[in-house]
């Protein structure tokens, strides 16, 4: 799914306008009709109280258009105008005049906190005080009314986005901002939804057609991409009846280290799981037992020194390699990586101390072929491109590290982003139960298995971060959060394959219902 950015949203109405030839108020009536339609739905005319606050720009003028609906409807409707600045939209004043001309109970307008209604916790919030628009910090009495909403207690729906925030920068107060159960969001959702400082802002989210121009849609490249089962199965290899191993390539996994060869285990374990032909561990000694009797399906080679890699060299001709899970930082294994680097051909997956040593030394980068995947986690990432002060800082320096080096960059986290250049991919699959020891080793271990198969490299790190996402979500329902370990997440790896052809339950008839009964 796309993510547009409001520029984008601001064309799209546009161009609607223009090729459906309609107005900017009809495109409002739908916009707000469709809010009516997913409200009235859901609750089949029920008189909870429903509180309409409505800004004077085209959020407003939207919220004006639900509430008149609601109110034509017998919902009982109070519709508020938030007064805080002289300048209205045409549309909204447009909608101003039609909810007057529907009902005897006007707006009420507020201009300040002595005006704010009372609210209970089992009312209903409607949020259309400001749209992606906002481009200014609210004023002190608008903060304080954001604040009455979540002191109420009240469910609160927001309209396009939580008011007061914004869409491509980070937010200065959190009492700035609406927080909101529910946001119904047009033609995409905002990535500020899933980001780590700003997705508390919405509980859920759902996105509503209001009929933008559909080439529009269709034909515009967006920065940001949300990523699904739909986005990832047109990549997925079939595979023929008389394929073999040798077709799908050879994994090799370099690490581990005294006491941290399960690191490697389980990467190797996930790449074979993840569908690679074979799977060699390159490790120190002390790991050659281990993986044996552990992994029986891997090859195992081993290091000179018994407890840490000090060279990189083997016979096999490998189709990708993952370098650093459980290495360490001693200076003996830099030096083997960086000569290994200075001699390898193939595809790179680089996880935890290698990234570590390339943090160290930054001379390596330049040694590392185009489209090399990089996996850190936060305190690794920050070791790499320094710090940041929020979340589109991050993200502002991570393309600009990825463009300069010509790296893929995945970001960890609730939502992982992929990141190449100026793209950015938004992961949707995953759960809590993933914030375990290991599951950063079975992830990078999928995304190597999968390029060795012959998915590209980035492909394989946008498709290997939802299955493994979506492996977690399957086995959490046997497991639980907190019982859900790495080793889980390999296992149900198959079904989350499996899971990528199947068709979503259809509802039964009430007639099926009691055929069944």
């Amino acid at each position: 799914m796309k993510v547009f950015s409001k520029e984008q949203i601001y064309e799209g109405d546009k161009l609607t306008a223009e090729r459906q030839q309609i107005s900017s108020t009809d495109l409002m009536e739908r916009a707000g009709t469709q809010i009516f339609n997913w409200m009235h739905m859901r609750m089949q005319g029920a008189q909870v109280p429903i509180h309409v606050f409505c800004g004077i720009g085209n959020n407003g003028g939207d919220g004006l258009v639900l509430a008149r609906h609601l109110i034509t409807h017998g919902y009982n409707v109070n519709t508020f105008i938030i007064n805080c600045s002289d300048k209205r939209s045409k549309d909204f004043l447009i909608n101003y005049d039609r909810i007057k001309n529907v009902t005897k109970k006007w707006p009420v307008l507020l201009s300040c906190a002595e005006e704010f209604p009372e609210i209970n916790p089992e009312d209903i919030i409607v949020d259309a005080v400001f749209g992606i628009g906002l481009n200014r910090p609210v004023d002190e009495w608008v903060k304080k009314l954001f604040m009455h909403f979540r002191a109420s207690k009240a469910f609160t729906l927001a309209i396009d986005i939580p008011s007061g925030l914004y869409t491509n920068k980070a937010v200065a107060n959190e009492d700035e901002v609406v927080w909101a159960g529910f946001t119904l969001s047009f033609a995409s959702p905002k990535l500020v939804f899933f980001l780590p400082e700003t997705a508390k802002y919405t509980v859920q989210w759902e996105v509503l057609d209001i009929g933008l121009d559909q080439e529009f849609l269709f034909a515009t490249e967006t920065e940001v991409e949300l990523i699904g089962k739909h986005e990832v199965l047109p990549n997925y290899i079939p595979r023929e009846k008389f394929s073999h191993k040798g077709q799908f390539g050879h994994t090799l996994i370099v690490g581990g280290s005294y006491g941290k060869i399960g690191a490697v285990t389980l990467a190797s374990r996930a790449a074979l799981s993840a569908g690679a032909g074979l799977v060699s561990a390159y490790v120190p000694k002390c790991g050659y037992h281990a993986l044996q009797a552990s992994f029986p399906e891997a090859m195992v080679i081993t290091d000179a020194d018994e407890e840490k890699i000090t060279s990189i060299t083997f016979d096999t001709e490998p189709t990708v390699v993952t370098f650093g899970i459980g290495a360490g930082i001693d200076s003996k294994t830099i030096s083997a990586f960086e000569a290994f680097l200075k001699t390898n051909k193939v595809p790179l997956v680089i996880d935890a101390d290698g990234i570590n040593m390339l943090a160290k030394k930054k001379t390596l980068l330049k040694l590392l072929p185009e489209a090399t995947i990089l996996t850190p986690h936060p305190k690794e990432l920050e070791r790499l491109i320094g710090t940041w002060k929020d979340d589109f800082d991050k993200l502002e320096k991570i393309k600009a590290f990825s463009k300069k080096h010509k790296l893929i960059i995945l970001v960890k986290g609730a939502n992982s982003i992929t990141i190449f250049g100026d793209k950015l991919y938004v992961n949707t699959t995953g759960n809590p139960g993933l914030s375990t020891a290991g599951s950063g080793d079975v992830l990078t271990g999928i995304i190597t298995g999968l390029i060795s198969q012959g998915y590209h490299p980035l492909t394989a790190t946008i498709f290997g971060v939802y299955l493994h996402g979506k492996s977690a979500d399957i086995a959490v329902g046997d497991f639980g959060y907190q019982s859900l370990i790495a080793s889980h997440v390999i296992d149900y790896l198959g079904e989350a394959f499996l899971d990528l052809f199947k068709q979503p339950e259809q509802p039964q008839s009430p007639q099926e219902e009691e055929n069944q009964q």
